[in-house]
């Protein structure tokens, strides 16, 4: 089941911004809830394992199930498992829309997609999940470019990626190749999601 719940709550629960911008724990970097601000007790290994899990899941917004299906068809990959996991993440049509600038969060971008508003290669796309293949070209559909979330998202685009190229007059973008590890999160540790799947699968 996917988490509707606040992000800005999450990442605190967490003690990592799944929205990338670092917001949700400009203000209060601790727990959310009464005793939040408390000291905690440290984590078991599984813990550990477990918290790096949740980080990386809910960063991409990727239900259970969805995510360990991932997991698996990167430990058959002959990359690194944990590199090729984040290529398959990252070659997600509603992570690419986000990566693009065309909405301020994944979930914001998945919510285009599924209405039906992306083009992949000039062809309609609504599945969120949609794994995208390096210079395939994702564009804004003709009849929505007006609509005010993409303008206000493009505005306030914070940082380009270098594996992608935006033409924002066009509304289109494409993915011009796979993100090197040192170009995707450094505090997220996938050696302990690796470890974590190992003990369940």
């Amino acid at each position: 089941m996917r988490y509707l719940g606040s992000d800005y709550k999450r990442s605190r629960r967490l003690g990592f911004s799944t929205l990338e911008n670092g917001k949700e724990l400009q203000r209060r970097p601790y727990g959310p809830g009464q005793h939040g601000n408390d000291r905690k007790r440290k984590p078991s290994e599984y813990g550990k394992q477990l918290i790096e899990k949740q980080k990386l899941r809910h960063m991409y917004g990727v239900n259970e199930r969805q995510f360990q299906r991932l997991f698996l068809i990167a430990l058959r990959s002959k990359e690194v498992t944990g590199l090729a996991f984040f290529h398959i993440l990252e070659s997600r049509l509603d992570n690419l829309v986000f990566r693009f600038g065309f909405a301020t969060t994944r979930r914001q971008a998945r919510q285009l997609v599924n209405h039906g508003h992306i083009l992949v290669n000039g062809k309609k796309v609504d599945i969120p999940s949609y794994l995208c293949s390096v210079n395939d070209v994702i564009s804004v559909k003709e009849s929505s470019r007006s609509l005010q979330i993409i303008k206000d998202a493009l505005a306030s685009k914070g940082h380009s990626c270098p594996y992608v190229s935006t033409d924002e007059e066009k509304l289109e973008g494409t993915f011009l190749r796979l993100p090197e590890r040192n170009e995707l999160p450094m505090d997220i540790n996938e050696a302990q999601i690796i470890e974590y799947y190992n003990r369940r699968l």
